[in-house]
């Protein structure tokens, strides 16, 4: 798992940087009348009030439990990184594919095309700066696993959100920029009305992404596969216990919920079979510091994991 610390670090990255970004680009497609670059603005500024989104979201998971949520808050982080999809989908590519269309029916031509190419290429570093960050933090937890199948298993939605919108934000900006040099050496304002609509679609596709993903999580997803295969070889290797006949691990936001059905060796009395099952559940906690809720149910059914 990754730390509260290098999710938040991640995001602010992001914020920083698309702050800039989306000032830069509003300025530009003012002066220029580009639909690319407004709609590279309106993505700008949607990706800002979505990590604000994520910033809130950290800070409400943290709420101490109480008696209406006895397992804490911890997964209201996938709500908020639903709505960031939400917001990605339709203010940002719902949007950049109507202000497409609209400059489609109607083109206008460019001025001042160089400005617009000269912010586009500052926002290409910028969102770089965001994007190595957000993969810094992502190597420190991935575990030597390919991007996309961290991406795929993951359980850190708000790490998956910035990712997933940095390299959809780094796109855009390469077809942007694309579309407004084309329409540039041309002088055919087809092209960045092709180019606001490419940025669109880009940005609704990689938002379709990130909402099946959060809809695993929001629906009950376990543990990371090799964490729960760790887990249950860790129990096996314990010598209180025979084997396990079931394990559940749920994902809690940053915590972790473990339940296990075990076959223990055999013990004099009850005390002694408690007091296992209390070391157990300890070694569990203490491998596995994220494991807030431990249940474990002794019996002698056969089963299968």
């Amino acid at each position: 798992m990754s730390s509260p610390e290098g999710s938040t670090k991640a995001i602010f990255y992001a914020l920083g940087a698309n702050g800039g970004i989306a000032i830069a680009k509003f300025s530009a497609a003012f002066f220029t009348g580009s639909g690319a670059m407004l709609a590279e603005a309106i993505h700008s500024l949607a990706d800002c009030t979505n990590q604000i989104f994520l910033l809130r979201g950290l800070q409400e998971s943290r709420k101490p439990a109480d008696e209406s949520h006895p397992m804490g808050y911890g997964r209201v982080v996938y709500f908020w990184a639903m709505m960031v999809a939400l917001l990605l989908f339709f203010l940002g590519g719902a949007f950049s594919v109507s202000e497409g269309i609209k400059h489609f029916n109607h083109p206008e031509p460019l001025s001042n095309a160089a400005v617009a190419l000269i912010v586009l290429g500052v926002s290409v570093l910028l969102e770089a700066f965001s994007l190595i960050g957000a993969m810094r933090e992502i190597r420190k937890i991935a575990g030597g696993k390919p991007f996309f199948k961290w991406f795929r298993e993951t359980r850190q939605s708000e790490l998956m959100v910035i990712a997933g919108e940095d390299i959809a934000a780094l796109a855009g900006l390469c077809i942007a920029f694309a579309a407004v040099l084309a329409a540039m050496a041309t002088g055919n304002p087809m092209w960045d009305a092709c180019g606001s609509i490419a940025v669109g679609v880009l940005l609704m596709t990689v938002a379709v992404f990130i909402m099946r993903e959060v809809k695993a999580m929001i629906t009950g997803e376990s543990a990371a596969p090799e964490v729960h295969a760790a887990i249950k070889a860790h129990i096996e290797a314990r010598s209180e216990v025979e084997r396990v006949i079931h394990l559940i691990t749920l994902q809690w936001g940053e915590q972790l919920m473990v339940a296990v059905q075990a076959k223990m060796q055999p013990h004099p009395s009850d005390i002694t079979l408690i007091d296992a099952i209390n070391a157990v559940e300890a070694s569990i906690q203490q491998r596995w510091p994220q494991a807030k809720w431990c249940f474990f149910e002794p019996d002698v059914e056969a089963g299968k994991d």
